[in-house]
């Protein structure tokens, strides 16, 4: 057992190192040896993991999506909405995460590489809520949830690409909320729009909230 967790340790330390090492350099220029260093392994270790550049490339893609995760909501739609927000509060401060999210547009990364698997993953993630919530008359009658959830993963990819360019991502939970203030109105029904929260700081607010119930 405690080889077991070694391995495990050593695993996500290559992967944190991974992500940090990704994102400050892309898929290009990092090399194997950038991130054993950054990670604090040995060369065996990092190889016993990750057989290649590509392999670990796509393990940290791979990491994406679980660090969606909240609390679920009575309010479907809000879930939707909470998601967003917590995956831009935790880019802020994640390296592995911001790495996944470089790898995933950059260009750079050979055929290996599966740079759909990330998109792919979060419309499966997102389309079942968006049907939840358009079965429980959350939205508009017009509105096909696969659609909705590819224009905002699409949507979201775009601002914290911007966001990343302009200001570090500083501002991207109030380009996020810019960005609801258009999409809401447009497939919720006007009900319930009063009651559905996207101010800008609401990923920090839900991260509180979740470290709270684990806390307890």
């Amino acid at each position: 057992m405690a080889k077991q967790e070694r391995a495990i340790r050593t695993r996500r330390a290559i992967l944190e190192a991974a992500g940090a090492v990704f994102d400050e350099h892309g898929y290009t220029s990092t090399t194997i040896s950038m991130v054993q260093e950054r990670a604090e392994v040995t060369k065996g270790a990092l190889y016993f993991h990750f057989p290649s550049k590509e392999s670990l490339a796509q393990a940290v893609l791979d990491e994406q999506v679980p660090f969606g995760v909240i609390p679920p909501q009575a309010c479907k739609l809000q879930e939707v909405v909470d998601i967003t927000f917590v995956v831009a509060q935790r880019l802020l401060g994640n390296a592995l995460l911001r790495g996944s999210v470089r790898l995933a547009v950059d260009q750079c990364a050979p055929p290996g590489v599966d740079h759909s698997g990330p998109f792919r993953q979060w419309a499966d993630h997102l389309t079942p809520l968006l049907e939840q919530a358009k079965a429980r008359g959350e939205l508009l009658p017009t509105v096909d949830p696969g659609d909705t959830v590819e224009l905002l993963i699409g949507s979201f990819t775009g601002i914290q690409l911007m966001s990343r360019a302009l200001t570090g991502r500083d501002d991207l939970g109030r380009r996020l909320s810019v960005l609801w203030s258009h999409m809401l109105p447009s497939i919720a029904v006007p009900g319930l729009l009063m009651g559905l929260d996207s101010r800008a700081d609401r990923g920090a607010r839900v991260l509180a909230s979740l470290d709270a119930r684990i806390a307890s």
